[in-house]
């Protein structure tokens, strides 16, 4: 199945997406993370579009979807939720499933809430809405936010640096012999760019409005029961697997598989995580 590339004018952003499958098929729209974009589904979406219409947008500030510089766009995360909330109106999706992923998830949350009605199953990869979430690995983020000073700031741009995207966000718990260099290469790369540090570092001070929001992500879920799968990479050093087990708490129903590998688990399993998501979606959509 044949993947198509196009932009969709959403106010002042040119949002870039990915799209496959059928027109009138049911709709899978992909939310991916920090550093990536749409790139990190480039396995997935041939795996999905058979059956399904797949949709994989860059957020703005990522990948090649181009948006104001900052201080004209404010890169926060209702911002973001705003332009993708924008997308699918102007794609015209009435019912569809999310696929959340690390950033993907209080974006795709937020949205979620605003269009309960919109939402048939949500797939959440290593996305968080819950504390118990975190591991201990958070101190220089947390710090920032506590006090966002000038020297905190500073200290969290060694998260963007070419070492930690490539060793401490896809190569921990990962198996090498089946991680390709494509994923970090090109995060790498695009986090280079001009300006791009500085929009990463404003998102790394909004992230702390996510855990603020946590307990109306929960309130959606025990309100609306969404259907939901947890597929997460156990090794993940940032997003622990309790965070999976949490949700049943709020949806005892939901489906909860943790996977031998890291935070960028479709960069080893994107087949198990397709077949997982066959399965589920054979059963909600």
């Amino acid at each position: 199945m044949a993947v198509n590339y196009k932009t969709c004018q959403v106010g002042e952003v040119s949002l870039f997406y990915r799209e496959a499958g059928r027109n009138d098929a049911p709709a899978i729209l992909l939310l991916h993370g920090f550093p990536s974009s749409s790139h990190m589904f480039r396995d997935l979406i041939p795996k999905l579009a058979g059956s399904y219409r797949v949709i994989a947008p860059d957020l703005p500030g990522f990948g090649q979807t181009v948006a104001p510089e900052r201080g004209v766009f404010p890169y926060t995360f209702d911002a973001l939720a705003e332009v993708i909330g924008g997308f699918v109106d102007a794609l015209g999706l009435r019912r569809f499933a999310i696929y959340v992923f690390d950033y993907g998830a209080p974006v795709g949350y937020r949205l979620a809430m605003a269009r309960p009605d919109r939402i048939a199953a949500i797939i959440s990869q290593n996305g968080n809405a819950y504390l118990e979430g975190f591991s201990d690995e958070w101190g220089p983020w947390e710090a920032y936010w506590r006090e966002p000073t000038k020297e905190n700031r500073e200290a969290c741009r060694e998260s963007l640096s070419a070492a930690v995207i490539e060793n401490w966000q896809y190569r921990t718990g990962t198996n090498p012999e089946r991680l390709s260099p494509d994923g970090y290469l090109l995060d790498i790369a695009l986090m280079s760019r001009p300006g791009a540090e500085e929009i990463q570092l404003d998102l790394i001070l909004d992230y702390r409005s996510n855990l603020d929001r946590y307990p109306e992500f929960q309130a959606y879920f025990q309100q609306h029961q969404p259907p939901l799968l947890a597929v997460w990479g156990r090794h993940d050093p940032a997003f622990i697997p309790a965070g999976a087990e949490a949700y049943k708490r709020d949806l005892p129903d939901a489906e909860v598989h943790l996977l031998d590998t890291g935070h960028f688990a479709l960069e080893t399993h994107a087949e198990e995580i397709a077949g997982f998501i066959r399965t589920f979606l054979g059963r909600h959509l």
